[in-house]
């Protein structure tokens, strides 16, 4: 069989965009939406007058539409990478990817929103809390979890003939 150099880089680039929207939406429907303990500006913009819930409401759209954003792009970067033989389909490397995004995003928003910018926090009843800790680490874990899975792949050769 034929071996030609193989590339993980387009199947991780777009599973780490798909993992990014995959947090935000995770986050935004959970927290935001089921749960309702915080939403986007809730530490600056207290949920205590209708006209605040409807700021709250639009920059949480606002974030719903980035996280969208963030999901097509992973999408139309799969899409493709779908499309090349020198990409290999590992799904640890994909699932790693995911992980990997969904880490990137936990932490950089839990250190950007909740840390530096202040503008909600988890459970926004308590302000900063454990639980505010609790996402950063969670970040931590996901993306040492998703290069763990994306680099326990690293040495596996596919052919182009079962690529194809």
């Amino acid at each position: 069989m034929e071996q030609n150099t193989m590339t993980h880089a387009p199947l991780i680039t777009a599973g780490t965009f798909l993992g990014i929207g995959m947090g935000g939406f995770v986050d935004g429907i959970l927290f935001h939406q089921i749960l309702q303990l915080h939403n986007m500006l809730s530490a600056k913009v207290p949920k205590t007058t209708i006209a605040n819930i409807e700021i709250n409401m639009f920059w949480d759209g606002m974030f719903h539409a980035l996280t969208w954003v963030m999901t097509a792009i992973g999408i139309a970067l799969l899409w493709k990478a779908a499309r090349r033989v020198d990409v290999p389909w590992l799904g640890k490397v994909f699932v790693g990817a995911l992980f990997l995004g969904w880490g990137l995003f936990n932490l950089i928003e839990g250190i950007i929103d909740h840390q530096l910018l202040n503008l909600h926090h988890v459970y926004e009843a308590q302000g900063q809390s454990k639980f505010d800790y609790l996402f950063l680490l969670s970040g931590v874990v996901f993306i040492v979890g998703g290069l763990m899975a994306i680099r326990s792949q690293r040495d596996v050769t596919v052919s182009v003939a079962d690529r194809r």
